[in-house]
């Protein structure tokens, strides 16, 4: 066959296959023309999910006749100024979307400039262009679109069912509300009004609006600048998470993208705080502002993909933000976390007490192992000394006889600490504490984890505090577990784990981190073996480090079913309380759960 020039429209159709890939793609390229224009209002209807009908309307800045008949030829745009192709301030800037849209469907532009009082109006149906025409509308401009991929009807058959493809629309309305918050949207079906964002000076209010009311109240702020680069934005902490990745929202110099250093940013940034597998994925919604001589925004035809120039910049600085804000936002954790708590309580029938000879089991109950008491003073001091495990269980207090009961004022007590103070512990494992309006509830061996997991990831590479084991402890493994100990044994050294081959199949450890006293050596061991096998070199060392770590803090923190007293729990709650992280453990799971005094008068009928 012969080279030969491709005709207009069929060069068109082609561009439309790129741009075009269903109704939402050319309304995204609709809305960032009108946001590009200016607008600070743009309405959307879709009708059979966009298939037959669908319009953009915004109060922009309009466009002239001339512009007109200019704006549905090919690469012809208001916005490129020069030739610089990395100096680009709009959304749009292809000049491809109107052609492309008009090659495969009837579309007609109405547009009114705010100096003019007449409004104009230009059609092209199937690629064919017709004359601008006098018409009449308000200040701003019109787009609509009637029988998408009429011209191809090949393309329809890929097409989903009219509520996918509105799904699909809501999805690109609600990531261009998201990144401009003082610009109002509505998107209707014809019938109904599907989404209704008004304009707001609050970012956090947009960003809730579209992801959920919850994430208001479980979301701390992002804000940072490095060398030319901005990031602010908001990211939910790590114990409200969600099944799916979908509600990560990443920007860049204002567009949504799915960028592989960012995505790798926030695993990175949430390491350690998350769990591995299914444990869900951190909600966010974070915002990029780099030079535009330092990213490329043209390197996908949807503007979906980018490209930086300094990408472990742009890594460290998300990396680090996210990792700042939620190491301030102190002791915090999800509020969801107190909520399917109380949704799944439901209060109890109780049967109808049967008259009987036998004592009632409030005499049987038995003397609690530790009195109930309150400290007098609260103060977190940052050189309050490690929380340690006593090595003999606390004898029982018996009283036999009841004390007299004196008549004294009592004045509430209204200074209470974030975590409040200790009560109680339940089962061995459940720390009960008080707080001015409302019940918390720890588990001691998430908590005391996650201070573990800081405290030696602190201490890594500056000599940490060891414990010289007077006869070294001799750990039987296979050959594979030796060699991958002894590779990494400089490493663990550095965490305060000191250990040598001894033979072909054994380890022997001389020396172990001062924290991780107690700890079951034997087994740390072997789990430690068992993830640097696991490891390969898949991830770099930084990532390792926090993984080993993070094994050796869950061997060494106190476990379920150790007694303790008022005064240790206080002294856990205390250290919490300085934790950045103590919101949640190592794994992802809360480390307490707060139920509000309101919620749980509700649940007995008292409000």
């Amino acid at each position: 066959m012969t080279i030969r020039l491709l005709p207009q429209n069929l060069i068109n159709q082609i561009a439309a296959g790129e741009v075009v890939e269903r109704p939402a793609s050319a309304l995204k390229e609709l809305m960032e023309n009108a946001i590009d224009a200016g607008a600070g209002k743009i309405d959307i209807t879709m009708i059979d999910g966009g298939k037959t009908y669908f319009s953009v309307k915004d109060d922009g800045k309009g466009m002239t006749p001339d512009e007109l008949e200019l704006a549905v030829e090919r690469h012809a745009t208001s916005k490129l100024p020069d030739e610089d192709l990395f100096n680009i301030n709009f959304l749009g800037f292809r000049g491809e979307a109107l052609p492309s849209i008009a090659s495969v469907a009837k579309l007609k532009i109405t547009s009114r400039t705010a100096d003019s009082t007449e409004a104009w109006c230009i059609s092209v149906n199937g690629g064919q262009k017709e004359a601008v025409k006098p018409a009449a509308f308000g200040k701003g401009t019109l787009v609509e679109v009637n029988d998408l991929f009429y011209a191809t009807p090949a393309r329809l058959k890929f097409l989903k069912a009219p509520q996918t493809e509105m799904g699909y629309a809501k999805e690109i309305v609600n990531r261009l509300a998201m990144a401009y918050p003082k610009i109002a949207f509505s998107l209707t079906d014809g019938k109904r009004t599907v989404l209704n964002y008004s304009k707001t000076d609050n970012l956090l209010t947009r960003v809730a609006q579209v992801i959920g009311k919850e994430f208001d109240k479980n979301a701390v702020p992002v804000d940072a600048d490095y060398n030319g680069m901005k990031i602010y934005g908001f990211v939910g902490l790590p114990t409200y998470l969600r099944a799916t990745s979908t509600e990560q929202y990443l920007f860049v110099n204002g567009r949504f993208v799915k960028d592989k250093v960012l995505m790798g940013a926030v695993r990175g940034a949430f390491q350690g705080l998350i769990g591995h597998g299914n444990e869900g994925y951190p909600v966010l919604a974070l915002f990029l502002h780099v030079p535009n001589s330092e990213v490329d925004v043209n390197v996908h035809p949807a503007k979906t993909e980018v490209r930086f120039k300094d990408s472990a910049s742009v890594r460290g600085l998300l990396v680090g933000s996210i990792r700042r804000a939620l190491t301030e936002n102190s002791a915090k954790t999800s509020t969801t976390i107190g909520d399917i708590a109380l949704a799944k309580s439901a209060p109890s029938i109780l049967p109808k007490r049967q008259h009987s000879t036998e004592p009632s089991y409030i005499t049987q109950m038995p003397q609690m192992s530790q009195p109930i008491m309150a400290m007098d003073v609260y103060s977190v001091k940052k050189d309050m000394p490690s929380f340690n495990i006593a090595e003999k269980p606390v004898q029982p207090v018996v009283q036999t006889t009841p004390p007299a009961i004196e008549k004294q004022i009592v004045k509430p007590q209204t200074d209470f600490p974030p975590l409040g103070f200790a009560k109680a512990q339940l089962h061995e494992t459940y720390i009960v504490s008080q707080t001015l309006d409302s019940i918390i509830i720890t588990d001691q061996h998430a908590a005391h984890e996650r201070l573990t997991y800081e405290k030696m990831m602190a201490t890594v590479g500056t000599n940490p505090k060891t414990q010289l084991l007077l006869i070294p402890e001799i750990i039987d493994l296979n050959q594979s577990e030796v060699d991958v100990l002894t590779t990494w044994k400089d490493e663990l050294a550095k965490m305060g784990l000191v250990m040598d081959a001894f033979g072909y199949d054994s380890i022997a450890v001389r020396e172990i981190p001062a924290i991780l006293d107690k700890t079951d050596i034997k087994a740390l061991i072997q789990d430690l073996a068992d993830t640097l096998k696991e490891f390969g070199d898949t991830i770099v060392l930084q990532d390792k480090i926090k993984d080993i770590c993070a094994r050796m803090a869950c061997h060494g923190s106190i476990r379920s079913g150790r007694k303790l007293t008022i005064e240790e729990m206080n002294a856990l709650l205390r250290q919490m309380e300085e934790c950045g992280t103590s919101g949640q453990c190592i794994h992802g799971r809360p480390t307490y759960i707060e139920l509000k005094l309101n919620d749980i008068e509700r649940l007995f009928g008292r409000k």
